[in-house]
């Protein structure tokens, strides 16, 4: 498969690894400072262009992979519609969920796959829990929590756009959150409605949220709490819980730390210790989980199926985040949505 890259900072050269890995080529590449994007370009035997349409439009790419920041979505897809290519964007999938339903709707129109990167769900750990929820090893779930509990240095936040609401769309809960949220809403099914309570620049000279808490409850009955922060310090491994009538499980960071199942059978749970997390550094993360979700996106584009994670799912992560953050606003419990209340595929 041959990529073309829109955006070319830290997270792409995790991106670069993992295509790198897998066999597929990166052949062109913008940035918007042309001095970085030609430094990528000559790391990764790439052609630099100057804009985001050279790239959308380049006869030698067969996806867009956008790794900017959230609130440079929808023109890329807008182009790659129109020439019929097709897209991956980091998460979240936009800073808002019109933008996201509007993303969406072009797409399906286009014909063209989109899709939203959310790559712990192609961790051993995540893949595995999947399976067993289904076959109800965990018996009926009860509480289903995330807690993540990082630290991000001053310097992390020194450019005014991180932490903005126009740019990145928020805090800890769309910028590092998302993911848990991801996995919860995968896990344990829709949120039926929510409460959330935040502290904004608690730490951190930022205009959004860097201490943040909510209580679920989802459609199925279950009970559940987000906790989530940039300003723990030193900063530790994002945890995720599921207790269920049968037994719990714990994950912390990428791994499966706990499989306490009364009268358990099946395949043997992963279980690890050596868990590897963006706690304090956003970069210490594998890229086995990135490989995986690339290698399925790329099979979606030679098949026609949808991604595993597209952007319907994408939407949905989003929609728990946006409800939280409106709950804070307010004051109020937010029910979601019929369009979060469907199972994911």
């Amino acid at each position: 498969m041959r990529v073309g890259i829109i955006g070319t900072g830290a997270i792409s050269n995790l991106h670069a690894r993992a295509y790198r890995n897998i066999g597929y080529k990166i052949t062109v590449c913008t940035n918007t400072s042309e001095e970085r994007g030609r430094r990528f370009a000559e790391e990764n035997g790439a052609q630099f262009v100057k804009t985001y349409e050279e790239v959308c439009r380049h006869p030698d790419v067969d996806f867009v992979d956008v790794c900017t920041f959230p609130d440079f979505r929808l023109p890329p897809l807008r182009i790659c519609a129109e020439a019929g290519k097709h897209i991956q964007v980091e998460k979240p999938i936009s800073t808002n969920l019109e933008t996201a339903r509007e993303m969406i709707e072009i797409a399906q129109r286009a014909g063209i796959q989109l899709g939203v990167v959310s790559q712990h769900r192609f961790d051993d750990s995540s893949q595995f829990l999947a399976s067993a929820i289904a076959q109800g090893r965990l018996g009926k779930l009860l509480q289903c929590d995330c807690y993540v509990k990082w630290y991000r240095s001053p310097a992390y936040y020194s450019r005014p756009i991180k932490g903005s609401w126009d740019t990145e769309g928020g805090g800890v809960l769309i910028n590092q959150a998302i993911h848990q949220i991801d996995l919860l809403r995968w896990l344990a099914g829709p949120v039926k409605e929510l409460v959330g309570y935040w502290q904004l620049g608690a730490l951190h000279k930022i205009e959004s949220e860097d201490v943040a808490n909510a209580v679920l409850r989802y459609a199925s009955g279950a009970t559940g709490v987000i906790q989530a922060t940039t300003a723990c310090w030193p900063g530790y491994p994002e945890r995720l819980e599921l207790h269920g009538t049968k037994g719990s499980a714990i994950v912390q960071g990428d791994r499966l730390t706990t499989w306490d199942v009364a009268e358990d059978s099946g395949e043997p749970a992963p279980i690890s210790k050596a868990v590897a997390s963006g706690a304090s550094d956003p970069l210490a993360i594998s890229v086995t989980s990135f490989e995986r979700q690339f290698l399925d996106f790329g099979a979606a584009v030679q098949t026609g199926r949808k991604p595993r994670v597209s952007g319907e799912e994408g939407y949905q992560a989003l929609e728990i985040v946006t409800g939280v953050y409106q709950s804070c606003r307010t004051g109020r419990c937010v029910p979601m949505s019929a369009t979060s209340m469907s199972r994911p595929q």
